[in-house]
């Protein structure tokens, strides 16, 4: 018994599927041009959504922060320790973290030398996290250094690093994705580092998650500040990630444009196709119409021969997009499989319905124009 091919119940489709190998060459290309569509949406669409996620990874970290430094009213040459104080009572139950900064020049044994910003304090463990070796909670000895110059110095946990006079042993190797653009290019050293500075360069206040950074920034500089005076300035980038993700929301929104160009010249090429086919088949048409098929039959073939199109191509490009996709959550984020989030992965949905929607629109002119073919005149030609 010869085996019932899928679509024998749905004669329009089967026929719509059986045109469509008669011209291989033109089915290839149509479907190509909608595949290409496809794998420019999802793939900028994707790419968005890995450098979306690398921002807030990159951002979190600083959102719940403020930053205080000497204005130019100070009578100090920075933070004094009064200051820091009041700071401190401002902030409740937030940590104050104090700072003292300087520059370096770090040097390797192999003659290798790398310029740092040194900072000194004594809460490291509330200000920076590791990706080798460990903080202790109570910063007094030790050192931690860049992930970038630890590489370029050859230096790894344990090795011993010389600041001042001072010789300091590399307690751990600072993550790279930490805060606005990472940890590049530090050294952090213990408070007692620079003893010989009698004020902070700065003050970082990390607040808690029930504390507003906002409130807080207010607080502190109508406490410090007047109209005419400005003691201390003080920000916070509470409103970064926001304006970052406005910016990506807008980008994200123009490449996807881009990406649409390509599947409406793919919409073009398909309704070219279905044209020609249409006319080189008017007198196939007119025979189906003598014989007693329907407009109706007429029009769901040709139309379901473009929707075929269509779904071949969004399947191929989808498939091509997850790869793309995985490589550039890899290269961006370090993660292929977060490719496979609804946050990335909805773009794979959208890229295969636009090809869906776009192929059935493109139909409908030739599926309109095969259906009203007279038969009697169809014949003739």
């Amino acid at each position: 018994m010869s085996k019932r091919h899928p679509l024998r119940r749905f004669p329009s489709a089967l026929m719509a599927w059986r045109n469509l190998g008669r011209n291989r060459v033109r089915t290839v290309l149509a479907t190509l041009g909608i595949l290409i569509g496809v794998v420019a949406i999802a793939s900028l669409g994707m790419a968005t959504a890995a450098i979306q996620q690398q921002a807030t990874a990159n951002l979190e970290g600083i959102s719940n922060e403020v930053t205080i430094s000497a204005g130019p009213d100070n009578p100090n040459d920075g933070i004094s320790a009064d200051q820091v104080d009041d700071i401190e009572r401002l902030a409740g139950d937030a940590t104050v973290v104090p700072e003292r900064s300087n520059v370096t020049t770090l040097s390797a044994r192999n003659g290798a030398e790398t310029r740092v910003s040194v900072t000194a304090l004594t809460k490291a463990d509330a200000m920076y996290n590791v990706s080798q070796g460990s903080i202790s909670n109570r910063f007094r000895s030790g050192a931690l250094l860049s992930q970038a110059d630890a590489r370029r110095l050859g230096i790894e946990v344990g090795d011993p690093i010389t600041y001042d006079g001072q010789l300091y042993r590399v307690q751990g190797i600072l993550s790279s994705s930490q805060g606005l653009g990472g940890q590049s290019r530090v050294l952090v050293l213990p408070l007692s580092a620079m003893d010989d500075q009698n004020h902070y360069d700065s003050v970082t206040v990390l607040t808690t998650s029930g504390q507003s950074v906002e409130a807080l920034t207010v607080d502190i500089e109508s406490s410090f500040n007047t109209a005419d005076e400005e003691i201390v300035r003080v920000r916070n980038f509470a409103s970064v990630q926001q304006n970052v993700g406005s910016f990506l929301g807008t980008l994200r929104l123009g490449l996807l444009g881009i990406g649409s160009i390509s599947l409406v010249v793919a919409s073009v090429a398909i309704l070219n196709v279905m044209l020609m086919s249409t006319v080189e088949r008017r007198g196939e048409i007119g025979v189906l119409r003598a014989v007693g098929i329907t407009r109706g039959e007429v029009l769901r073939m040709i139309l379901t021969e473009a929707v075929f199109l269509g779904v071949i191509g969004g399947v191929l490009g989808v498939v091509v997009s997850v790869g793309i996709g995985a490589i550039l959550f890899e290269f961006l984020v370090g993660s292929p499989l977060n490719a496979f989030r609804w946050q990335s992965a909805q773009y794979l949905l959208y890229g295969m319905l636009f090809a869906v929607v776009a192929s059935a629109i493109s139909g409908l002119y030739p599926a309109w124009k095969a259906a009203n073919e007279r038969p009697v005149e169809a014949l003739r030609d």
